[in-house]
């Protein structure tokens, strides 16, 4: 027995769909209630994420496309991430001075971090926001506790975050057609080197304007 769509969904509806095993009924009822909230959990949920990395960012990502559709679901899915991310580095920037922080600077391991990060500059943080399972919570802490400046963060995590958010977006909105056709994967490798290469020419252009200095500058 199938249940008429309708914009809510009730707990005898759900009781039904599942003793019915009607689960793809009951999944797209779902995706539907959440898409009929607007835009405003797609870009929430992850922007909270960046506060609450306990949370599962490959889950909401895919959760996005799969409601909203591939474009909308990784639109709002970088914005929010994005904006969170850069509003995490400042607020730990701001307050880096914080017997905590600097306890955590002190660390030789998240020193030695900060170091390798503030050598290479733009590239290594590009590459570890690329992946889907990197730890984007230490990257944001580690990075606000170097001296990389907020453009080569900025630009990192709106270029990073493009090709990881769309690669799960993409995955989450088709992915049964992603198993049947692996060679999609080239797109994403090629997605990643083309964003890397327009990072790094913005950098250049930001290092000529005066705004940055470049790695290599930093440590003579």
């Amino acid at each position: 027995m199938s249940i008429a769509k309708e914009n809510n969904l009730t707990v005898e509806q759900i009781r039904e769909l599942i003793d019915t095993s009607q689960y793809d009924v009951l999944i797209e009822r779902i995706l539907d209630m959440y898409e009929g909230f607007g835009p405003l959990p797609g870009i929430l949920l992850p922007f909270i994420e960046t506060f609450l990395p306990f949370l599962p960012l490959t889950v909401i990502v895919m959760t996005n496309a799969a409601a909203y559709g591939l474009l909308r679901g990784f639109l709002y899915s970088w914005i929010g991430e994005s904006v969170g991310s850069i509003v995490v580095f400042m607020i730990i920037r701001r307050l880096r001075n914080l017997a905590l922080f600097r306890w955590i600077h002190r660390n030789k391991h998240v020193k030695r971090v900060t170091n390798w990060l503030e050598r290479h500059g733009f590239g290594p943080l590009f590459i570890l926001l690329c992946f889907p399972f990197s730890p984007s919570s230490v990257i944001n802490l580690v990075a606000a506790l170097s001296k990389i400046s907020l453009y080569q963060f900025g630009l990192a995590i709106l270029l990073g975050k493009t090709v990881m958010i769309f690669s799960l977006a993409y995955v989450g909105s088709s992915i049964v057609s992603f198993a049947e056709h692996p060679m999609r994967t080239v797109f994403v490798v090629i997605g990643m080197s083309v964003f890397w290469l327009i990072g790094k020419h913005i950098e250049k252009r930001l290092h000529e304007k005066g705004e940055i200095d470049l790695p290599d500058e930093k440590v003579r």
